[in-house]
This record gives C-alpha cells, structure tokens and sequence, in this order.
C-alpha cells in the first residue's frame, strides 16, 4: 500500500514514555533545529488555542531529510496504566511533506508517496502510542498496541468507508473538509492544507469540533 507505507515510521510522532524526563534547553533548541530543516511548513493549531504548546519529534528519510513531524498542544501525554491518562487534554498536529514516488536522497532506494492516508495512518498510531487500556496486564500490552497498530493501518487506506466520517475545520481560515474518526481512545482526523502538505491530527479530552489550523510561524514558540 503505497499510501501509507510504514517504511519511514522511526519518526512517528507520540513515541515517548512516561519515564522521559524534560527536555533543557540545549535540547529544546536542538529539536527546534529538526523542524528547522525541513523544506515545508509547519501547522499547528491556530490563535484561538491560548494553551501550552511544545515540539515532539519529526521523521526522516535514509538520507536525513525531514518528511514528517508533529507539534503538540495542551497537557503532555503519559502512558499510564491506572487509566488517570484520560484526564489529559491534548491535541496533536502532524504535518506530513506532500510527496510523489520518488527515489531516495541516497540512491538505494524507492520512497513512496505521501498522501492524506500516510497522515491519517501517522495520527493514528501516535494516539495508540499514548494508550493503555487500565484493566490490561503490562505485559499483555506490546501485542495490544501491535495489533491495534495494524488496524490503525488499515483503517487509513480506506478514508471512504466506516468508521471514517467528514468534518470541515479551517485550515490557514480557509474551510478544509478532513476525514474524522472517534474510538474509546481519542479521535484522529486527517486532510490536505494548500502548502504541499497533508495535515494529521489526534486527541484526547480535548474535542476536535471548532479546532483551526494555521501555519507556524516562529517554531521557536513550540521550543
């Protein structure tokens, strides 16, 4: 499935653990540099959040060069298995390079496209990153996300079908329909800005009704 290949998924946004510690500054700032170099802009949510907003991590190809990355606004998710994760209120946005088949920076190899299913796909296995059902042994919970994982994928190769509905938010103030789905986890929702980028997003607590998008201007704002 060329849409949403997972060969490029060591980036995927919503990897941390409950045991990270914060970031220092020289830190931050070298994160900001990973966003920095990219050559497509950044979203994130636009001026109407007034909350915390922080970088999470950007994907890269072989030969280094960003395709992929997220921003996060809201409380900083934990995975935590007395289920008082669902008391966090985040939403997460992933801007993801819109791209064609292509060869690969360092020639060995073929990339595949990036389409509004590779941000879906994104979205989703960032929630189940933060997940854990409370009433699952510790142990029991890699074959959990495995699985729910796989489903996450196949679900973003079929944007048409159920459970996958329309909602349209404004992108940059212009109205975008995106593709939207709810679970028990969060929601996840994912469509196309009009800078050559495909726009993910996922959430808990927070609703993803009235949310806007808007470019980042200063990424120095997340650090």
């Amino acid at each position: 499935m060329e849409t949403t290949s997972r060969i490029d998924t060591d980036g995927v946004p919503g990897t941390a653990t409950a045991e990270e510690q914060p970031q220092e500054a020289p830190a931050a700032r070298k994160a900001a540099d990973g966003y920095r170099a990219a050559t497509f802009p950044w979203y994130g949510l636009d001026e109407a959040f007034t909350g915390p907003r922080w970088l999470m991590q950007v994907g890269t190809a072989a030969d280094g060069t960003v395709q992929h990355g997220a921003t996060g606004h809201g409380d900083e998710p934990s995975v935590k298995s007395d289920g008082s994760a669902d008391k966090e209120r985040f939403a997460a946005v992933i801007t993801v390079a819109a791209s064609p088949v292509r060869r690969s920076g360092d020639g060995t190899g073929v990339l595949d496209a990036t389409t509004v299913s590779s941000a879906a796909w994104l979205a989703g296995s960032g929630l189940l990153a933060y997940t854990w059902p409370p009433q699952m042994d510790h142990t029991l919970r890699d074959d959990w996300l495995d699985q729910q994982t796989e489903t996450a994928f196949t679900l973003a190769d079929d944007l048409g079908s159920a459970p996958w509905t329309t909602l349209s938010l404004p992108v940059d103030g212009v109205p975008v329909e995106f593709h939207y789905r709810e679970s028990e986890f969060g929601w996840v929702l994912a469509g196309s800005a009009h800078e050559g980028v495909h726009i993910g997003a996922y959430g808990r607590g927070m609703s993803a009704y009235g949310l806007g998008f808007a470019v980042i201007k200063d990424i120095g704002t997340y650090a």
